[in-house]
């Protein structure tokens, strides 16, 4: 006697197409050998997908429900011939693939559902191994840079079967993580709490709360991107989304960034850019240096340097920038015509 598909899944007959799905869901994550230990789970796990292959499918459903298991085979004897069992007009054969994980990688967009579909390990760990190439992405374990993003990747059934397609993933989930200054020249770690739907191994939705952990490296540039694959909503028949975080500077009340330099501007007035001046310059460690310029006559596009005050290189950190030093000469208000007539003598006509 054949297999009984419809007791199988627990259905009816008369089961229409979203029953059959939700019948699938429901016992395909009961009996999926990396959560249920049980001996029969495997065999069961098998049955159940090849069901579910046969009632998801309009002519293999029709063939069945004419003919039964046997008919799916073409073994009808005087009824289908020995060339397979006709279907509108023409003769048709099944047999089972028999690798029910290709079956259950198409229906939920993954075939690691407790390592990474259920968040029961397999991303978490150490996401931040290498160093910033260059071009903004990271990789390491968990990351694979933004390249491991993967848009539809095929699963391979047995010999003489046709690849299956996975679904299509959402778009990337980005966000902007704005760092100071500070904890970029020393490195820091930031924990983001997000909030997401995730589908339980009962089939049921839920709300779930996460929090991710971004290790900033010291030195990293704006617009390093940091991916959690797969973090996004799950929903049946896509691949979560990644969740990116974009390393943004935060603005500083005495600094800019220009690469790995740190650009200050010192307020100074026109006596001392004329006649010469010492200024404090701060840093982003706290110390403080003195510049003397008193031999020196400072313009508007003069630019001094301090070498090793900037930040960290991101591939060295032995190695840091320069803090560039640029001036805003205040001019006064008003002056007398005093002191007009004093500026007029001193200083020489232009050329």
């Amino acid at each position: 006697m054949g297999k009984d598909y419809y007791k199988i899944l627990g259905i009816s007959r008369s089961a229409n197409e979203d029953e059959i799905k939700k019948a699938y869901r429901k016992l395909a994550l009961k009996y999926h050998p990396d959560k249920n230990k049980s001996s029969t789970a495997e065999e069961q796990f098998k049955l159940v997908a090849e069901a579910y292959e046969i009632l998801s499918d309009k002519k293999k459903r029709e063939l069945y429900d004419q003919f039964g298991e046997e008919g799916l085979k073409g073994n009808l004897g005087g009824c289908g011939g020995s060339g397979g069992s006709g279907v509108g007009g023409q003769n048709f054969t099944y047999t089972f693939h028999g690798d029910p994980r290709a079956t259950f990688a198409q229906f939920f967009g993954t075939s690691d559902p407790f390592a990474s579909f259920f968040n029961m390990g397999g991303v978490g760990g150490s996401l931040f191994d290498d160093e910033d190439d260059g071009s903004g992405f990271i990789g390491g374990p968990g990351f694979g840079g933004m390249g491991r993003r993967t848009q539809s990747f095929n699963v391979h059934g047995s010999p003489g079967t046709k690849s299956r397609e996975y679904s299509q993933q959402d778009q990337p989930l980005e966000h902007d993580l704005y760092v100071s200054l500070e904890d970029i020249e020393k490195g820091c770690t930031k924990k983001m709490k997000i909030s997401r739907n995730i589908i339980g191994t009962d089939g049921a939705r839920r709300k779930e709360e996460k929090v991710l952990t971004i290790t900033v490296k010291p030195g990293w540039k704006a617009g390093t991107k940091i991916t959690f694959p797969r973090e996004g909503d799950q929903t049946t028949g896509k691949i979560p989304a990644d969740i990116v975080f974009s390393i943004r500077d935060k603005p500083h009340p005495l600094f800019k960034r220009e690469n790995c330099d740190i650009k200050y501007t010192a307020k100074i007035s026109l006596k001392d850019a004329l006649c010469g001046t010492i200024i404090e310059v701060p840093s982003l460690q706290g110390t403080k240096t003195q510049l003397n310029l008193t031999s020196r006559i400072i313009k508007p596009s003069t630019i001094e340097r301090i070498q090793g005050k900037g930040l960290p290189y991101p591939k060295d950190s032995t190695r840091r920038g320069d803090v560039l030093i640029n001036f805003d000469i205040q001019f006064p208000e008003k002056l007398s015509q005093a002191q007009k007539d004093i500026i007029f003598d001193v200083l020489p006509n232009s050329k």
